[in-house]
């Protein structure tokens, strides 16, 4: 048996394309260099115990735990575990160390950086092979149906595959995945992050409500799903007025992925920063995943002189991510926080954020 193995699993920040992957459309993150490392010691019992330096405190679950048994952030790890013996894989008891400098509830998918690293570090101590794709899908299950948490599979694709300096444009019909080039540096541009520190709440059942509005529209539309009518005029036969606006935002954001997969390839980023603004105000009235705290972000961004800017994640809170001219990232860093600050709203946490490598493990820590 092996005696100990590290797995480490990024972030991710989506660049443009929200509520897509679950209507089996089309999005485009990167990888960040933030991650969550797993250090697992097998044992041959039973058991998993966790200890994280982040939350302080240790937890411990058993390995034929089912959903509901498992309460907290272990849940995450419980349901891939569950869902990787479910899928008819090895398992091992042992100690799992979890660190982490993916910021919580800002929505950059601290959840599947850490569903992913248990998931390499378990297959790494059992010698069990499988592809990507594969890896992403059983985390996924964990969260949907161990967790609870409805989501889709573009979170775990990306932290799986990311690339330094390369966009993901994930194709969620085909679960393909195809890098295309994201050197900002070389264009004297900077992805600016604004971590508004209001944490994004998919438990609310806001997450739950929208993908049902777009599930109930496509039986209206007599299909399995939105990304069989895409580049259709069929809104029209959508009766219900919300449903109707949930369809346009994904039917149309689809279309904005690809149009910046190509203005990305085309070197062109004003039009990139152009599409991702569309996106938020699409976001913003369509879909009603923003808030007034995301969207002064954005406006602010925007007024300062960034070439884009939108709310990124699940939405209602969170992170807003623009495209800054390298030289002025200072500047509009203060002239941002100012803004945030004069409308009484906490202060946000401001960093800037790099397309990096995905997951990976190494059994010789």
């Amino acid at each position: 048996m092996v005696n100990t193995v590290v797995a480490q699993a990024p972030g991710r920040i989506n660049l443009i394309g929200e509520h897509t992957d679950y209507n089996l459309g089309f999005a485009m993150p990167i990888a960040l260099a933030e991650r969550t490392t797993v250090r697992f010691e097998p044992d041959g019992t039973d058991r998993i115990f966790l200890r994280s330096k982040e939350e302080g405190d240790g937890s411990s679950f058993a390995l034929s735990a089912r959903p509901g048994d498992v309460e907290g952030w272990a849940a995450y790890p419980a349901g891939v575990i569950w869902a990787l013996s479910a899928a008819g894989h090895d398992v091992v008891g042992g100690t799992m160390e979890v660190s982490s400098d993916v910021p919580i509830g800002a929505g950059l998918s601290s959840s599947a950086a850490l569903e992913c690293a248990v998931l390499l570090a378990m297959n790494a101590a059992t010698a069990t092979t499988m592809d990507r794709s594969t890896v992403a899908r059983i985390a996924q299950r964990g969260e949907n149906d161990f967790v609870g948490a409805p989501t889709g599979l573009m979170d775990q694709l990306a932290s799986l595959n990311g690339e330094p300096d390369r966009a993901l444009l994930i194709d969620f019909d085909s679960t393909s995945v195809r890098p295309v080039e994201f050197d900002l540096s070389a264009h004297g541009l900077v992805l600016l992050v604004v971590n508004s520190n209001a944490a994004h709440q998919h438990s609310t059942g806001e997450y739950a409500s929208r993908r049902e509005s777009c599930n109930r529209a496509s039986r209206t539309l007599g299909v399995d799903s939105l990304r069989r009518v895409q580049g259709q005029n069929i809104l029209d036969r959508i009766e219900n007025e919300v449903d109707r606006r949930r369809v346009r935002h994904i039917l149309t954001e689809n279309q904005r992925v690809l149009d910046s997969a190509q203005a990305m390839a085309d070197g062109d980023f004003r039009r990139l920063g152009a599409l991702m603004a569309q996106s938020h105000v699409s976001m913003r009235d369509d879909f009603e995943i923003t808030t007034p705290h995301i969207d002064l972000i954005v406006d602010s961004l925007l007024s300062h002189g960034a070439l884009g800017a939108r709310m990124t994640g699940g939405g209602f809170g969170g992170c807003v991510i623009s495209l800054v001219p390298a030289a002025h990232v200072e500047a509009m860093s203060a002239s941002v926080t100012e803004d945030i600050a004069d409308a009484g709203f906490p202060a946000p946490t401001v960093f800037v954020a790099r397309a990096a490598a995905g997951a990976q493990v190494c059994t010789d820590p």
